[in-house]
């Protein structure tokens, strides 16, 4: 038993006498929601996987209030079941990382896999401490993927503290995580690496200097692989009414830290070059503005990974055992606007300009309804070889979007997203060239 959950069954009878008073249960939240996937994924070279793939989740969560007093107790609790509902991989071995559903030892998905898990938390004044296996972040320095059937979870200990009205500061400490497609919990990694780490440490603050200015600084570090540091900064101006313009300005700096580039504990560069091979060595900035009007959004940017090395994050689904399996199954988020169906444009000297168009239909009177497409242009990609030689990629994607708005099927949606990516690099050292189809099926329901 691992101690998040010790601590969620030892606050459970520190404070069971109290859990049934005050805002514990007045404030207590239940909600369903199930997600139905189709995921097709055709590689198109170098013999790669053509994976056809269904799978359907169902998630409970139960999320209490507090408990009365100066120091208030709650409790959350999630459920979550995976069935597979045909298809595979079957052309590929037990070491090759599915990211729809986990595989048994002969590398076909298993039929079905759950995973429960819970936080206790505890509030004081305006700060709240969660320890637990289901933490969730979205921080610039670490984000929870949530692009399979099942979200990515983490285990750890997590604060925030608002008790300054425009400052909100977040710290903590994660151990442990579960991948998208696992129901198991591995040590973490950096992308790429195969040696579990100990922890993640991280602390922050996002600052609101003004209603339409938000300032950021956060500084992680990943035992045994790296440190980083990141600035940010989104602006919303006011145009005039009904037409805003967003800048969203972010800037990471990455060095090596404990480990890495020992025995195990190498960090690959997104399979690209390094100054430092099995090194971190990184800075990432990029500049993204956002025109809206009325339904219309129009998004470009711009995106520069430093000539030294790849962009680094975490990623637990890297992490293998002994005896060279995935202890997880693969797939994590970084906090960049190139992170999108196929590809994240991070590898060393890439340049990537990108632009979208959205448009929500609620302006026409039919709301629910919205569509986008993007499209990214990397560039100057180093040879991993470092002959000098550069490269190029590019992703074009497609998303539509329907969530029903009244009737006996509200809160039912749709979600189709179509993702073409190619590759002019020899040798497949950015990846091989991918069309990638997906179709979600989503429902929730709140009980409370």
């Amino acid at each position: 038993m691992k101690h998040a959950d010790i601590a969620v069954i030892t606050s459970l009878l520190l404070f069971g006498g109290k859990c049934v008073a005050g805002g514990f249960v007045e404030d207590a939240t239940t909600s369903l929601s199930t997600r139905g996937l189709y995921f097709e994924n055709d590689v198109r070279e170098q013999g790669g996987a053509d994976q056809r793939q269904s799978a359907m989740g169902v998630r409970l969560d139960f999320t209490s209030g507090y408990t009365p007093g100066l120091l208030g107790f709650g409790l959350d609790v999630q459920a979550l079941l995976g069935v597979g509902l045909g298809g595979g991989i079957d052309n590929q071995s037990a070491t090759t990382v599915n990211t729809v559903t986990p595989v048994n030892s002969d590398g076909s998905p298993v039929d079905e896999w759950s995973r429960l898990g819970g936080n206790a938390k505890f509030k004081l004044s305006a700060t709240e401490l969660k320890i637990g296996n289901a933490l969730a972040p979205n921080l610039p320095v670490l984000v929870s993927n949530n692009s399979r059937v099942m979200p990515q979870m983490f285990e750890g200990a997590m604060l925030t503290s608002k008790e300054f009205s425009t400052v909100t500061l977040t710290g903590g400490k994660i151990t442990d995580g579960s991948s998208r497609a696992s129901s198991n919990y591995s040590a973490l990694a950096a992308n790429g690496g195969a040696r579990g780490s100990n922890g993640f440490w991280f602390a922050g603050a996002d600052w609101a200097v003004t209603k339409n200015l938000l300032v950021q600084y956060y500084h992680a570090e990943l035992e045994d692989y790296y440190r980083q540091n990141f600035f940010g900064l989104v602006h919303t101006y006011p145009i005039a009414p009904g037409h805003t313009f967003k800048t969203d300005l972010r800037y990471f700096d990455n060095d090596a830290e404990g480990r890495v580039g020992s025995s195990g504990y190498v960090f690959n560069n997104a399979g690209g070059y390094a100054r430092k091979p099995g090194q971190v060595d990184n800075t990432t900035w990029s500049a993204t503005f956002t025109y809206s009007t009325g339904g219309h959004a129009l998004l470009v940017g711009y995106q520069s990974i430093g000539d030294d090395g790849a962009m680094v994050y975490v990623n637990p689904g890297s992490v293998r055992d002994g005896k060279g399996s995935l202890e997880g199954q693969g797939g994590a988020s970084v906090y960049l606007y190139t992170d999108v169906m196929a590809n994240t444009f991070v590898r060393a000297g890439e340049d990537t300009s990108y632009a979208q168009y959205s448009y929500d239909f609620a302006a026409t009177g039919i709301p629910g309804l919205k569509a986008s497409l993007m499209y990214l242009s990397g560039r100057n990609i180093k040879d991993r070889a470092g002959s000098g030689q550069e490269y190029s990629e590019w992703e074009r994607d497609l998303r539509l979007d329907y969530v029903i708005q009244s009737g006996p099927l509200k809160n039912f949606g749709a979600t189709l997203m179509r993702g073409n990516f190619r590759t002019e690099v020899p040798g497949n050292q950015g990846g091989a060239d991918i069309d990638q189809t997906r179709l979600y099926l989503n429902y929730s329901y709140n009980f409370k």
